[in-house]
């Protein structure tokens, strides 16, 4: 194992621990941790991946001749250890426990070999476009996001979804950093050149701590044959990796998406249109994605995408003055694509968010949602957007299970949304810790900043809570969901004349640019003049705009809670 814990300097997905002065460092910033944590977490590390017994912690931290309450004592000392590294025991990341049994270091740490995660970790990168023509940077991307869909599949696998593995597709960083940064112990890579009808892949897969090649293929065949490669490639990985795959995840591994290549073309255009997360770029996807249908009416893949899109355009505020066409679109495709494959995670999933988020079909939704993850357990998106029904709830606990393995999934698009749910269930110690640590990890994130602005506030900081609020604004200036929100914080903390400014603001853009009327609610609320939040949340509620599913459990309409009219609106939604 290198020697003993004297005599190294332990390194783990960004943290570093001296056991000989006790000090542990995440990005080099020194962490709040002595005592009993210390030596639990040398012990852990000295035998990675190994169980340490709860009868060694005992002998260990608690001789014979200590009298303590050692359940309590030993529970304590896990929870302060795992607090400092913002772990948490419903979806550990480093200290797993073991029921009655003991605990068990499950993070990669740096220079050993019986460290690799109890769960086999990847990321795929995104693959090189090495074609002639710049233009098939879109198919670069289509096969990348399609092998990382395979292995998602693969429940014995931990697989980082699409959102942060792009964030090095300028090739930034090395595998290790990247490795410690997405918290996976594998990496794989890979260049594509497209010429005529043929395709050349090259794939390899790599250990992100020691940069040993593991596996490593090339492929070079007819364009028509990309489905069997993306295919191969993820059972060649799950192999490598020494995943345990069912019958039933082979075979939907295996699954060919169409039969038609141009209607594969017309849909990955598409996918890469939506993922610009624009007006026009949700526009150009359905031009892209109709035209796959088109070519192929039994393209499920293609119908999801169609109900996604729809979805989008009427949550981001495109969808005209009535939204009624678009919901019934998102609706009809959804049930299109199940239709044509219910075993379609994506189908299930996008149908479980029409169902919470139109319809207010909460437990219709949770059916399609539990499918969906049963169907891809590493569907990130899925995990995160049920973490959102279940906080609709008040099920925080549930909520903030799902945004916690959503986040291990996808760390850098889902890194806030911790703090914001520990906020709703009223943890505002723990949202602070999450939110500071959010800022750490990605420093210009607006959601981690306004995530910090209401723990200061709800903390009585309430000069600091408005300074991180108005930073979340800077961040994103083009968004009114920040400035509306620092709105709100201003009239609760005694600024209503900025409140009242920034509500003026909001009314003047609404004459230029579509401004959702749940942000005209949150200042209204803020400056107690209930009965108008209420007008604007009851067009919301028309509109299905914003985040309207979410006010039940919303820490921003407390002051409307008792309210008739926000009871009867909640009524409507099926909350009451």
């Amino acid at each position: 194992m290198g020697g003993s814990a004297e005599q190294r300097i332990y390194r783990f997905e960004g943290f570093a621990f001296d056991p000989l002065t006790g000090e542990l460092r995440r990005q080099g910033r020194k962490l709040k941790i002595q005592g009993q944590p210390v030596e639990i977490l040398t012990m852990l590390l000295e035998r990675p991946g190994e169980i340490v017994t709860r009868e060694e912690l005992q002998k260990k931290l608690w001789p014979e001749n200590t009298f303590v309450d050692f359940e309590h004592s030993l529970n304590a000392a896990i929870k302060r250890l795992r607090d400092a590294m913002g772990d948490s025991a419903e979806a550990p990341r480093y200290v797993e426990t073991l029921a009655r049994r003991g605990y068990r270091f499950i993070g990669v740490v740096e220079g050993t070999h019986a460290i690799r995660p109890r769960v086999p970790s990847v990321a795929v990168l995104p693959f090189a476009n090495l074609s002639a023509d710049g233009e098939n940077e879109f198919f670069a991307d289509g096969v990348t996001e399609d092998v990382i869909a395979h292995l998602a599949k693969i429940r014995s696998l931990k697989v980082i979804s699409r959102t942060s593995v792009m964030a090095y597709k300028k090739g930034e960083g090395s595998l290790r950093e990247i490795g410690e940064k997405l918290g996976v112990a594998t990496v794989v890579e890979g260049s594509i050149r497209r010429a005529g009808n043929r395709v050349r892949i090259v794939a390899q897969l790599v250990d992100a701590v020691t940069d040993e090649l593991i596996w490593a293929e090339t492929y070079d065949r007819d364009l028509t044959d990309i489905f069997g490669i993306q295919s191969d490639v993820a059972l060649k990985i799950a192999t490598a990796l020494r995943a345990q795959l069912s019958n039933d995840e082979r075979a939907r591994v295996g699954q060919r998406p169409t039969q038609n290549f141009e209607a594969y073309e017309f849909y990955i255009r598409g996918r890469n249109s939506y993922y610009r997360f624009t007006e026009e770029g949700f526009r150009r996807s359905l031009v892209d994605y109709d035209a796959a249908v088109a070519r192929d009416p039994s393209f499920a893949l293609a119908w999801a995408g169609i109900a996604a899109t729809h979805t989008e355009i009427c949550v981001s505020g495109f969808a005209g003055s009535s939204p009624e066409d678009t919901i019934r679109s998102a609706r009809a495709a959804a049930a299109r694509a199940l239709e044509i494959d219910d075993q379609l995670a994506e189908a299930h999933s996008i149908s479980a968010f029409i169902r919470f988020g139109f319809d207010f079909d909460w437990a219709g939704a949770e059916r399609e949602f539990l499918a969906a993850i049963e169907l891809s357990p590493n569907n990130a998106e899925a995990h995160h957007h049920y973490s959102w029904l279940c906080a609709s709830l008040e099920r925080h606990d549930d909520a903030l299970r799902e945004v916690r393995r959503a986040r291990e999934l996808d760390p850098l698009l889902v890194q806030t949304d911790v703090a914001t749910t520990l906020l709703r269930a009223g943890r505002i110690n723990e949202a602070l810790e999450d939110a500071r640590h959010s800022l750490r990890d990605v420093p210009a994130s607006p959601r981690a900043y306004s995530s910090l602005g209401w723990a200061l506030i709800f903390h009585d900081d309430h000069a600091a809570g408005i300074e991180s609020l108005e930073r979340a604004s800077w961040l994103a200036p083009n968004s009114t969901l920040f400035l509306s929100q620092l709105g709100q914080a201003c009239a609760i903390t005694g600024n209503v004349e900025r409140a009242r400014n920034i509500l003026q603001q909001l009314h003047d853009r609404a004459v230029r640019e579509f401004v959702s009327p749940y942000h005209f609610a949150y200042v209204y609320a803020g400056l107690g003049e209930a009965d108008t939040a209420i007008d604007w949340l009851e067009r919301a509620f028309e509109r299905r705009s914003g985040a309207i599913y979410g006010i039940k459990g919303s820490f921003l309409f407390r002051n409307l809670r008792s309210h008739p009219r926000f009871k009867s609106l909640l009524q409507r939604m099926n909350l009451s």
